[in-house]
């Protein structure tokens, strides 16, 4: 019996410039008598012998396609010096050209990939090669310093560079990392881990959006890019916050009106590592939070590489899934236009520290109520519950227990008399003083169930130095009090009749965030801490708020 499939190892794909990267072709056996395919690429960092990839690559082949997954520069059998993102843009038009070009080709060419193999596509996507005709991104990481609005790529970022140090994948779990994590200065906590990341030095050098950082930027140019994108992520991605941000910026400022109205955006009740388990911790999402993703790609690599009409271009642009109820959703668009934005003010008689206190949220104004305050101690920061690598940071988790704490302050709803939809973006705003010339707050929104489980839905965090962006820093005057505005990225969550809708201020989510030392002083050398005593105000000229997407 004459196999299915022709496969090709360590076939040698070269760049402009001389460099050779390695590429595993599998493809259909018809192939060798002359038919030819469209091709799907895939390139990573991550070694392409892996065993996902290699099921990936045998599914695709079966159903007629090329599917050639490639080292990127300087990893695994590619040549070159690995230099995360700044040579994919280039390398990823001359290897889809490349495959294009062989005769085995149709020259339509896709592409496919999560994480850092989301992020290259849009690199090569901006140098326009005339071969690529779709892309299927997920869990791609933002821009720098759209999930870290911070000055640094956070510290779990040590984590991924030690994982792609060398050639190799190395084993993260080896290392003990929340001892590390408390090191300081920041700048030589790879000597800590026990490795040398020159990367994680160099990238500290650079606390803001400079020209350093904007040649591995995408988010800012989506008018360049003229390609039906597939945009996939879960609602517990710890890098979530780009996907839907990628779909609205294609769909709103797309090359032209056809990348306009053709994106799709997927979002399931996952965390990066999509679409493998229907429970994130103690939350089970019910059977229905798997689905069959592959045939879901099948049906728009069909479409738009080998122009069958499956039906997939006329269907709603956004499928999501809605948490609590457990069900998916088609809607024409993502946010959703029938989306009321919502101001639950904070409110208290000035005693909203820990679960324990008299924090509120409602839809009333609040007059004449004394600020909450709360000492941050940069020794002893508040918690953010995770996984000490960077595979997953943060999910689902019940914050019950650091809520009893004196520096986070609680504000929650009256139980709810109706079921209540939020999809969408939500956003902090808040009015604050701090005593120190820099400072961190961070914001977490919660769904409180009847039985005291806090589960956690997303949050964010303003650096004050950065309050006005990431373009430039500026320290701030001390207890002078300013309005900050806090992205807590998206979800999609129906919190039932009988639950509380809170929120909880802080000036900390560590090991998520670094520590801000409330100094002022350089974010890679600093080691000295000062203690901060915090105020948030809630009155009628300084009206404190959630807002919140009310479906």
């Amino acid at each position: 019996m004459q196999p299915k499939i022709s496969s090709q190892y360590n076939v040698r794909v070269p760049m402009r410039d001389g460099v050779t990267l390695s590429a595993d072709i599998f493809r259909p056996a018809e192939t060798k008598q002359g038919a030819r395919v469209p091709v799907i690429l895939v390139r990573t960092p991550y070694n392409k012998n892996q065993v996902p990839y290699v099921e990936a690559a045998r599914y695709f082949a079966e159903r007629g396609y090329a599917y050639v997954t490639m080292d990127v520069r300087g990893r695994g059998d590619s040549d070159g010096e690995f230099v995360p993102y700044v040579n994919d843009g280039r390398d990823g038009y001359d290897a889809i050209e490349w495959c294009a070009a062989q005769g085995w080709s149709t020259g339509n060419v896709g592409t496919l990939g999560g994480s850092y193999l989301g992020r290259v596509q849009w690199l090569a996507a901006l140098h326009q090669p005339p071969s690529l005709k779709t892309m299927i991104v997920m869990v791609t990481p933002s821009d720098p310093f759209v999930e870290f609005p911070t000055g640094t790529g956070g510290l779990q970022h040590l984590c991924w560079l030690y994982l792609v140090n060398g050639r190799l994948r190395q084993p993260m779990d080896q290392i003990d990392w929340n001892p590390i994590y408390q090191h300081l200065p920041l700048n030589t906590m790879d000597e800590r881990a026990g490795f040398d990341a020159p990367k994680w030095r160099e990238e500290l050098q650079h606390p803001t959006r400079d020209a350093y950082w904007e040649r591995i930027c995408y988010q800012n140019k989506f008018e360049q890019i003229n390609l039906p994108v597939m945009h996939i992520s879960g609602w517990y991605d710890d890098e979530q916050i780009g996907t839907p941000l990628n779909f609205i910026g294609m769909t709103t400022r797309g090359a032209t009106e056809f990348a306009r109205k053709n994106q799709k955006l997927l979002m399931g009740p996952w965390g990066h590592a999509i679409n493998t388990t229907q429970k994130i911790g103690e939350v089970d999402f019910g059977a229905r939070a798997l689905i069959d993703l592959r045939a879901y790609e099948l049906r728009w690599f069909d479409a738009w590489l080998k122009n069958q009409d499956d039906g997939i271009t006329r269907e709603p642009a956004a499928r999501i899934f809605v948490m609590g109820k457990n069900e998916w959703r088609d809607e024409n668009e993502f946010p959703l236009a029938r989306t009321q934005y919502t101001k639950f003010y904070f409110h208290s008689s000035g005693n909203a520290n820990s679960r324990y206190g008299d924090g509120a949220l409602s839809q009333e104004m609040p007059r004449n109520e004394k600020p909450d305050a709360y000492t941050y101690d940069p020794s002893r920061p508040t918690p953010y519950i995770t996984n000490a690598t960077s595979s997953q940071i943060g999910g689902p988790d019940d914050y019950s227990a650091i809520q009893q704490r004196g520096d986070v302050l609680v504000y929650v709803t009256a139980s709810l008399e109706h079921d209540t939809e939020v999809i969408g973006p939500v956003r902090v705003i808040l009015y604050a003083s701090s005593s120190a010339v820099d400072t961190d707050f961070t914001a977490l929104l919660f769904d409180l169930h009847p039985n005291g489980f806090a589960q956690r839905l997303c949050d964010g965090v303003v650096r004050a130095r950065y309050r006005d962006g990431m373009e430039t820093a500026s320290l701030i005057e001390p207890h002078k009090i300013y309005k900050y505005e806090i992205d807590v990225w998206n979800t999609c969550h129906v919190f039932f009749a009988g639950h509380r809708i809170g929120v909880q201020i802080a000036s900390a989510a560590f090991p998520k965030y670094d520590r801000n030392l409330n100094t002022g002083k350089d974010l890679a050398t600093g080691t000295r801490m000062e203690i901060a005593a915090q105020m948030i105000y809630h009155d009628a000229e300084h009206p404190s708020a959630l807002v919140l997407p009310i479906i």
